[in-house]
């Protein structure tokens, strides 16, 4: 089966399967929030991606593998809701931006900057810091070695535009100033990119649109 990334709440997993990672992506109620989780081929070690509601359809997609760590892409309770449940019965470590640990009820184990490192196995995610949506989302980048890079954005950047900053004009052009630094200027065209809700899209899909996000100003 072919990958599509295209997942609704209360449906099955999609499973995107690269040379050295897989990356099961699920949709959960009640904000239609994405979970991802990888998976190294190589050495079966799983991460968990936002464990954002449902702790039954997060186990369920964890399996009796477990995993060894959760990463919380940002503070916003959406994305969160879940994680005291999966941490307790997992014992995974916790990671989040160290700009938005305090937001986030559940202890962070590893305080996350930019530019720090993330292993999943063998399989290395670098997170980047993006600040507008709120001051420290982090987005996670897999470069991989076997193909294109894949992104995992939170809610900093989705089809059609960059994430929610709540009218507030100084916040926008952060977060389109990163985006456009830290992921348009170092990625190519082919980056895949899963969002924190909805269907997933590429760098090269929106390149063409950044103009127009700047000019209309959301």
């Amino acid at each position: 089966m072919t990958y599509s990334g295209a997942v609704k709440v209360g449906g099955g997993a999609d499973v995107h399967e690269l040379t050295a990672l897989m990356i099961s992506k699920v949709a959960v109620g009640p904000m239609n929030n994405n979970a991802y989780l990888l998976r190294c081929r190589a050495t079966g070690e799983q991460l968990l991606i936002d464990a954002a509601n449902e702790t039954g359809t997060l186990l369920q997609l964890i399996g009796d593998d477990s995993i060894a760590s959760v990463v919380t892409t940002h503070r916003h309770g959406d994305h969160w809701q879940s994680l005291e449940a999966v941490v307790a019965a997992t014992g995974a470590r916790t990671y989040a931006g160290r700009y938005d640990a305090e937001g986030i009820p559940v202890p962070t184990d590893v305080p996350v900057e930019d530019g720090d490192t993330i292993e999943v196995g063998q399989v290395s995610l670098t997170a980047r810091r993006l600040i507008g949506h709120t001051p420290g989302s982090i987005v996670l980048v897999y470069d991989d070695p076997h193909g294109h890079p894949h992104v995992f954005t939170g809610d900093c950047l989705f089809p059609g535009g960059v994430g929610n900053t709540f009218e507030d004009p100084r916040a926008f052009t952060s977060l389109l100033d990163g985006v456009e630094a830290k992921l348009f200027a170092e990625l190519p065209d082919e980056s895949w990119v899963y969002p924190g809700h909805g269907h997933d899209t590429t760098l090269g899909s929106e390149r063409p649109h950044l103009g127009e996000w700047r000019a209309r100003g959301w």
